[in-house]
């Protein structure tokens, strides 16, 4: 208890020096609790996007992830449903999952043979009704930046597509986008418009006929899809575009198309067996993957089933990438806070130890072990550490407040429009320990060097000092 009293009125000898170290140690845990809040929003936000798009993981017939994307139709599960069935009846994995649905991906052609436009598309095939309800997780609260990308549940022929592939095809005016100009600086026919008409009627399945008079010109966004089913022949199905749903990534929002689960089965497989390309699982919660996972992989070999299992990092390869990197730079800027912590507390306890080298000799000759010495200087900085850590992280929960609260907007990684620049403040408990608990343990790990010293000082040099 003295040996605290004597700590604490240590460090105010000299206000303006003590000040100083606990502004810079203040600063520290503020910037890296601003800096931390922001980090971990930018995880939420893509790992929230990559879900409600794509779930937490799918289930693939084996090779289908490396291989099948060429040729999707050669990697198809035929007897989806009892795999369905399986994953859905597990007591274990019930409990855990939010969605279970049959999902199909592939290629082709996308074509709007009254305007003269077409471009290869990329098309996944989606049940309505489970992907409108995978729009709706929200495990992190975000719903501020999430779009209503909701498809069609009637209509087996409505999707949704890419804003620049509707811009390509020229269904700006259907799909209320904003006019743009093509490469020669020329703007777009207007959709309808009189031009010479290509005739593949001959290889259009007739299921997907125009029903009740659909194709109204101008009020309808109609593309025809061409692509190749399983046995190699050429399929057309007839398209209407819903909605123009901006993807974040060029590539990907010049070709993508969102169709019923029913109408990709019809272009990919003809009449041929319908089967599902993948199964995608949404999660209650992003914890359970690994748990999941294994569970699933333990079922595929007690049942024999030639599947495999991927996650949300390996189906968003950006997710990955982007967490990686804002972590590199986390760490960056924790470690150069702890330099400056260090050298500051270093010099801070230095100086005290220079001053007092008579006080240091005199408790010496007193007969105060060198323990008892260094643990003075010690308790020291881990006061000065102590008081600017939260002081720091009051600062920071400030900071994070006024950010919140100031309106500001911000395009992050992978968003195709700009949304509210706001800080994770929920469940920011575990940042702040880590942060408490790292700058402490800096000062007191940077006391301990002038602490060392102030105790192997010889008692006659310290009572002799000049």
């Amino acid at each position: 208890m003295n040996t605290l009293k004597i700590a604490s009125r240590s460090i105010l000898r000299n206000v303006r020096r003590s000040l100083m170290t606990v502004l810079a140690i203040a600063v520290g845990a503020s910037s890296l609790v601003v800096f931390g809040e922001f980090v971990a929003r930018v995880f939420a936000q893509l790992e929230t996007r990559g879900v409600i798009s794509g779930g937490h993981m799918a289930i693939y017939h084996r090779g289908y992830f490396d291989f099948g994307t060429g040729n999707p139709a050669a990697y198809g599960i035929r007897d989806y449903q009892s795999l369905l069935d399986l994953v859905a009846n597990d007591a274990v994995l019930q409990p855990k999952i939010n969605v279970a649905t049959p999902i199909i991906n592939l290629f082709g052609i996308a074509a709007n043979f009254q305007d003269e436009a077409s471009k290869t598309f990329f098309g996944r095939g989606v049940i309505p009704a489970d992907y409108n309800r995978m729009q709706h997780w929200d495990e992190h609260g975000l719903r501020d930046f999430v779009v209503d990308a909701s498809i069609n549940t009637t209509d087996l022929s409505h999707g949704n597509v890419g804003v620049g592939l509707a811009r390509i095809l020229k269904l700006t005016k259907p799909l209320k986008l904003s006019a743009e100009k093509d490469a020669s600086g020329v703007e777009e026919p207007a959709h309808g418009a009189e031009l010479p008409k290509r005739d593949f009627t001959g290889l259009e399945d007739s299921t997907h006929a125009i029903e009740n008079g659909s194709d109204s010109g101008a009020s309808v966004a109609r593309l025809d899809l061409l692509a190749a089913t399983a046995g190699g022949a050429p399929n057309v199905v007839t398209f209407f575009a819903d909605k123009a749903i901006a993807q974040g990534m060029k590539e990907v929002d010049d070709s993508f198309v969102l169709m019923n689960f029913a109408l990709s089965q019809q272009l990919l497989f003809g009449r041929g067996e319908k089967q599902a390309v993948g199964i995608v699982l949404q999660l209650h919660h992003t914890r359970d993957i690994a748990a999941v996972r294994a569970r699933l992989e333990q079922l595929f070999r007690e049942k024999n089933l030639n599947l495999e299992v991927r996650d949300l990092k390996e189906l968003q390869p950006f997710y990955k990438q982007a967490v990686g990197m804002f972590s590199a730079i986390f760490m960056f800027v924790a470690v150069i806070m702890i330099v400056i912590v260090l050298f500051t507390i270093v010099n801070t306890m230095s100086m005290s130890v220079m001053e007092r080298t008579h006080e240091i000799g005199t408790l010496r000759a007193l007969g105060v072990e060198r323990t008892g010495v260094m643990a003075q200087f010690i308790l020291e900085g881990a006061l000065l550490g102590l008081i600017g850590t939260f002081l720091g992280l009051a600062v920071g929960v400030a900071i994070s407040e006024f950010v919140n609260h100031a309106g500001l907007m911000w395009q992050p990684p992978g968003s195709a429009f700009p949304i509210p620049l706001k800080l994770m403040t929920s469940g920011a408990v575990r940042l702040f320990v880590s942060i408490g608990l790292g700058l402490s343990g800096v000062a007191i790990f940077a006391a301990l060097i002038p602490a060392r010293n102030a105790g192997r000082m010889a008692v006659v040099d310290a009572l002799g000092h000049v």
